[in-house]
């Protein structure tokens, strides 16, 4: 009886000891993934002959500042980075420059670097303004070894949660489509939130904030647009920049916020006017809150004891990209396509401003297969990407795009065939089979061989 009586004892000592290590605020985090993270200013520093594009205008000062994040993942096997920028776009000579440079300084692949930018309307345009164009590559370079200077083991919480502020532009009358606020037409409101967390404490190390809405609050302005009827005289990182200040002032400075476009080639803010307005401070203010309230909220709820079970201990990187030519108008169009994923999330790419349906499609055929993220404005700057029955009416968007109705098909289709290269559940992606092995060898040293040999 008295053995019992010990036997007991030192089970429930033992329990007390296991509770005594927790710590209220903590929790535990087993996972084969590092991350790091840097992010940088890459504001003119000189506002002299600088060219804001986007709604070219000009200014006399900056707002906020532009920023860009460098996000540096490995799995233990593969190594990626996410880079992400207040700028309008992802020009191709910038990518092959900042993936040389990120390369050579973190020995990360250049195929497996990611550069996607929020598609903001008042930054500074790359083939414009040279000088500026020359400091951001160093900028990115060197955020890229800050980052993979500061790596630490992370697991990954998701959750989703809606803004208000973005609505469509077009609508059709008599067979064709108009620059019109569309309260009607399709919509994307859902804002997707990864935070990276090393479980020292409820402040992650870095949240990706990804929502559907042209950055443009900032724009010409029209005759109803006091006190901007010529535009807004700063530069601005526009919504985006606003909620990545208002997140990581949430945390009080000690996380890193990257904003990540999706599909927004049909999608602005809501400003009426004619045909809409430029916004003032109490607009930037209601969408930088907005989302920003939005992603703290899903940030928050991701880390409640129920959602942490959730999530995953193993986390594999997998890539897939290529470079193939869309039919266009005038002819052939280079685009790369980019399938990234990070344990369950998949992240799938355009080079230019795909119409909010292509952000529908593609979750939709990748089904329950991987959690979808999809993000235009990354690796490449092609414009816009309009569906095939957008080409049907016309209006801005086709009209604008150098590419022809018979290019969604391929693209959607495109982008599929990566999916399944990195996604992992065709038979061909993890067959061990000689044929299929020597196969996938070739086409991934083919991948990683081809980013090499594009000469900046």
């Amino acid at each position: 009886m008295k053995s019992h009586l010990i036997i007991a004892a030192t089970g429930w000592l033992a329990l007390a000891s296991a509770y005594s290590q927790i710590i209220d605020g903590q929790f535990a985090v087993t996972s084969n993934l590092k991350v790091g993270v840097a992010k940088v200013d890459i504001s003119p520093t000189d506002l002299t002959g600088i060219t804001v594009v986007g709604h070219r205008r000009e200014v006399t000062g900056v707002r906020d500042p532009l920023r860009a994040g460098v996000l540096f993942l490995d799995d233990g096997e593969t190594k990626a980075a996410i880079v992400t920028m207040d700028t309008i776009g992802a020009w191709e000579e910038m990518v092959k420059l900042a993936r040389a440079g990120i390369e050579k300084e973190t020995g990360v692949p250049a195929a497996n670097i990611m550069v996607s930018a929020s598609h903001n309307h008042s930054g500074p345009g790359y083939v414009e303004n040279l000088r500026w164009a020359s400091d951001l590559i160093k900028k990115l370079t060197a955020a890229a070894k800050e980052a993979a200077g500061n790596m630490r083991t992370v697991s990954i919480g998701y959750g989703e949660d809606a803004i208000s502020f973005g609505i469509n532009r077009r609508k059709t009358y008599d067979g064709r489509a108009v620059v019109s606020l569309n309260p009607d037409g399709p919509n994307d409101k859902r804002v997707k939130v990864l935070r990276f967390d090393d479980g020292k404490s409820l402040t992650p190390m870095v949240v990706i904030m990804h929502a559907v809405c042209h950055p443009c609050f900032f724009t010409w302005g029209d005759k109803g647009s006091q006190p901007y009827p010529k535009g807004y005289p700063k530069m601005t990182a526009d919504f985006p920049g606003e909620a990545q200040t208002f997140v990581e002032s949430v945390y009080a400075q000690k996380t890193s916020v990257m904003f990540m476009q999706g599909c927004a080639g049909d999608i602005r803010p809501n400003l009426p006017g004619y045909p809409y307005r430029c916004a003032d401070e109490a607009d930037i203010q209601w969408a930088g809150r907005d989302l920003g309230g939005a992603v703290t909220r899903a940030a928050a709820f991701s880390v409640t004891r129920e959602q942490l079970k959730k999530r995953e201990s193993f986390y594999q990187i997998r890539v897939a990209s290529e470079v193939i030519d869309l039919p266009g108008k005038e002819g052939p169009v280079p685009s790369e396509l980019m399938a990234m994923k990070v344990g369950p999330f998949l992240f799938l790419t355009m080079p230019g401003e795909p119409m909010v349906e292509y952000g529908f499609k593609l979750e939709k055929a990748i089904a329950d297969r991987a959690t979808p993220i999809i993000v235009g404005y990354s690796n490449g700057n092609i414009g816009y990407i309009a569906t095939a029955d957008a080409h049907k009416v016309g209006g801005y968007e086709p009209n604008r795009s150098v590419l022809s109705p018979e290019a969604e098909p391929i693209i959607l289709k495109q982008l599929g065939a990566l999916a399944d290269r990195v996604v992992g559940d065709v038979f061909e992606s993890f067959s061990k089979h000689p044929k299929d092995m020597v196969k996938r060898e070739a086409e991934e040293k083919a991948r990683l061989d081809a980013a090499k040999q594009i000469k900046p």
